[in-house]
């Protein structure tokens, strides 16, 4: 999942790249408003961590701005400032949380992983399926022949398809989800096919039916319905 990390703090926004690429997230970095702007036009995150003052700028004004836009976007505010009207105010424009510095990492990508279960999940840790569960704390997948062994990228991939369930989603958006800018592509999916065809493997060796679907020139969509025969080979 990708992260956009607004903070003028160079040292800080470094410690919560590390930290959270540690807990599996994708992270970019803006220093500035200018620059802020310019990602948020572009690109589409999962959640986006936000200071209040910005260099050229400021984060309520940023804030306004991507609401305009229409993004859907999580939102976490962190800020020095420790004010009520500041606090209210982001919470007004469409902010899901504030965090007050200083904070501990372990809280912050809390807060993180609490707005993602309410953006995709409607806040519950467990996501159940006719033949298996996940639990996203703990990222673990359980069977109907016990624990799903699965790789980090498997994981992802198979929350990312639960979290879009019954909608087709492209091969573009699976690489940005999983790998954001972090790879050079040059047109080839291969490893995207290699992926859901091993996550295939294992859901249906563990007593699941075949959810995942190719649809074809379009990309994957990951249908509950028994009956849905929009397949093509991977």
């Amino acid at each position: 999942m990708r992260l956009l990390i607004i903070e003028d703090e160079m040292e800080l926004s470094k410690s919560i790249c590390a930290y959270m690429e540690k807990n599996n997230f994708i992270c970019e970095a803006s220093y500035d408003f200018p620059d802020a702007i310019q990602k948020i036009e572009e690109k589409n995150y999962e959640c986006i961590l936000l200071d209040i003052n910005l260099p050229k700028g400021n984060g309520l004004h940023l804030l306004k701005e991507l609401k305009e836009l229409g993004k859907s976007d999580g939102v976490l505010i962190i800020s020095a400032k420790n004010s009520l009207n500041d606090k209210i105010e982001g919470l007004n424009l469409g902010a899901d949380d504030y965090l007050t510095k200083p904070f501990h990492l372990p809280e912050l990508s809390a807060r993180v992983a609490s707005i993602l279960r309410r953006k995709y999940f409607a806040g519950q840790n467990r996501v159940v399926m006719d033949e298996f569960t996940i639990e996203i704390q703990d990222k673990i997948v359980h069977g109907k022949n016990g624990i799903i062994d699965l790789t980090r990228k498997e994981y992802e991939l198979l929350l990312y398809f639960t979290a879009n369930k019954n909608k087709v989603v492209t091969r573009e958006a699976i690489v940005e989800h999983l790998w954001g800018d972090h790879i050079d592509m040059n047109d080839n999916y291969d490893f995207i096919y290699t992926h859901i065809k091993n996550l295939r493997k294992k859901l249906i060796q563990n007593g699941c039916r075949d959810y995942i679907k190719a649809v074809y020139g379009m990309g994957y969509k990951f249908s509950t319905d028994p009956e849905d025969q929009s397949t093509s080979k991977t």
